[in-house]
């Protein structure tokens, strides 16, 4: 890929401390579904203080894309019940304005402290919905029986991994045969080649992928990363919004979606 703004803060970067049950998170993501497609975030379960991001920028979550009604036509959800967290990937490519969009939600208890989202649209790093739609309609992402669960630490360095090649072209990445990458609505990969068609290059220093933050899930050897992606942006070479989302199987990457939001049509490329 080529292929983030720098903005931290506390209520969304924070981990949540204690372990949650998972019916109550899949029950807030398919709120969270629900409360996009009807523009109305007061059906979530949010804390009075909730704080919302938007492409690395505090918004007030009633002006967000989170209170606008948008057509969704597939979604995909991960439910850490470690960290009290959940991700949702959103594709609307028949939505009257087409997105993509990935949010992370963040929990203390059964109430939802924070929300994050990266929203993808038209101009942002090859955005394509319809393709985007289309592609991860023909994956797999079956749950992974229990006995072959990765666990979290090997999910997490996969993705990790992947990110850090970029950089240091020593690093290897576990890339499964075959493994298949969405990049915006690029697709690389064969489903059924013997090739590893998710290969990176190496990108010219200085390049460090910061402010990662994750949602693990291990019955769907989920992972998503959301990250400040470098040099991509011209306007914003210290980083822009981005999020990698991966499975992996039996330690290896299966898929990867990336989406990365730009300054300027294009990141100005």
């Amino acid at each position: 890929m080529f292929v983030p703004v720098l903005f931290v803060c506390a209520g969304v970067v924070a981990q949540a401390s204690a372990a949650c049950d998972r019916t109550m998170l899949q029950k807030a993501t398919v709120a969270y579904v629900q409360a996009q497609a009807a523009g109305q975030p007061d059906l979530l379960p949010l804390a009075k203080n909730v704080s919302y991001l938007e492409n690395d920028a505090p918004m007030d979550i009633k002006k967000g894309v989170l209170s606008q009604p948008v057509t969704i036509d597939f979604d995909r959800s991960l439910h850490d019940t470690t960290t009290c967290t959940a991700f949702t990937e959103l594709s609307a490519a028949t939505n009257k304005h087409p997105y993509v969009i990935n949010t992370r939600l963040l929990f203390t208890g059964d109430t939802i402290t924070a929300i994050e989202s990266v929203v993808a649209d038209d101009g942002d790093w090859v955005f394509n919905a319809t393709s985007q739609l289309a592609w991860t309609k023909t994956e797999k992402w079956d749950p992974i029986p229990e006995a072959k669960w990765d666990s979290r630490a090997t999910i997490k360095a996969a993705g990790d991994a992947y990110l850090d090649s970029w950089t240091n072209g020593s690093i290897k990445a576990p890339y499964g045969t075959p493994c298949a990458r969405l990049e915006g609505g690029i697709y690389t990969g064969e489903r059924n080649s013997s090739s590893n068609s998710c290969f990176m290059p190496v990108f010219p220093e200085p390049f460090t992928i910061r402010n990662r933050r994750y949602v693990i899930d291990e019955s769907l050897g989920g992972l998503a990363i959301f990250n400040d992606f470098p040099f991509i942006d011209l306007k914003k070479p210290n980083g822009t919004a981005s999020t990698n989302f991966f499975r992996v199987e039996g330690g290896l990457i299966r898929y990867i979606h990336e989406v990365t939001v730009c300054s300027t049509r294009g990141c100005g490329r």
